[in-house]
């Protein structure tokens, strides 16, 4: 009975680690100004359970959203919302070459894995969210930002699957941040 008990627990930690290891997290994320923008740098580790990885190798394109919001607190009315913006990611698998296919803004990738892809997925470099003239010097914002698996451009039978499918429903929890910008030197 005690070895019954001790492998039903060992199980359920098994389960329970790898329902906790799939999904996306923030791993690094940085808001500079850079020239005339500004600019957002981020490191998510994306996992995807079984069932996603093999709906891509039968030749289901995913979407991936990373959203972005920057509001500015009013006490007066609602906040005001400055800067509201996504950048959208193209995930698909190429049975002829035998590899995955990343595409986003224009440029598209090859990864020879579903691990290799998912770490191409994950990293955001660069991202010109905003004109530096957007935020004024010496005020405080609140930005938040989060990656998702968007459901809405899946193919209709699969997004009623993915109703019914927690499996399905993969994303980042709101990464919240302040921001303060301060008097730069021109030149």
């Amino acid at each position: 009975m005690r070895f019954f008990c001790v492998l039903i627990l060992a199980m359920f930690y098994a389960c329970l680690s790898s329902a906790m290891a799939e999904g996306i997290k923030l791993r690094q994320f940085s808001f500079e100004p850079v020239e005339k923008s500004w600019t957002i740098s981020a490191s998510y580790s994306v996992e995807l359970p079984a069932e996603l990885v093999e709906a891509i190798k039968k030749g289901i394109p995913f979407y991936f959203v990373t959203e972005l919001q920057i509001t500015r607190g009013r006490w007066y009315w609602f906040e005001e919302k400055l800067i509201q913006t996504n950048k959208n990611i193209r995930l698909s698998y190429q049975p002829l070459t035998q590899q995955y296919r990343i595409s986003t803004e224009g440029f598209t990738y090859s990864a020879n894995s579903i691990s290799e892809a998912l770490i191409q997925i994950g990293a955001i470099g660069g991202w010109q969210v905003a004109d530096l003239a957007v935020l004024e010097n010496g005020q405080t914002y609140q930005g938040a930002m989060r990656m998702r698996l968007d459901l809405t451009k899946l193919p209709k039978p699969f997004q009623i699957n993915a109703l019914n499918a927690r499996d399905w429903t993969v994303l980042s929890d709101w990464h919240p941040f302040t921001i303060t910008p301060k008097a730069r030197a021109t030149k």
